[in-house]
C-alpha cells in the first residue's frame, strides 16, 4: 500500500493548479491562542528624564563638533 502524500509533486499532478478542493490545504494560522493579551492603551509622551538627558547630550555633542571646528579654523 502506497503511504498518502499530502502535498503531492505538482508536475505529476494531473489536476489543474486552480482546482483547490476545500479542506485540502491547513490554515493559514491557528485559531486556538487567546491573542497577545489583554488591551492596555500606551501612555502618552515621554518622561521628563529622558527627554532631558537626550537633550543635554545633544547639546554637548554640538559644543564639542563646535569647538573642534573652531580649533580646526584656527
Amino acid at each position: 500500500m502506497a503511504a498518502y502524500n499530502p502535498d503531492p509533486d505538482p508536475r505529476e499532478d494531473p489536476r489543474p493548479l486552480d482546482d483547490v478542493q476545500p479542506g485540502e490545504t491547513p490554515p493559514a494560522e491557528s485559531s486556538t491562542s487567546s491573542g497577545a493579551g489583554p488591551y492596555r492603551p500606551p501612555k502618552r509622551g515621554w518622561a521628563k528624564g529622558p527627554v532631558i538627558a537626550i537633550c543635554v547630550i545633544a547639546v554637548l555633542v554640538a559644543l564639542f563638533f563646535l569647538a573642534y571646528a573652531i580649533v580646526l579654523a584656527v
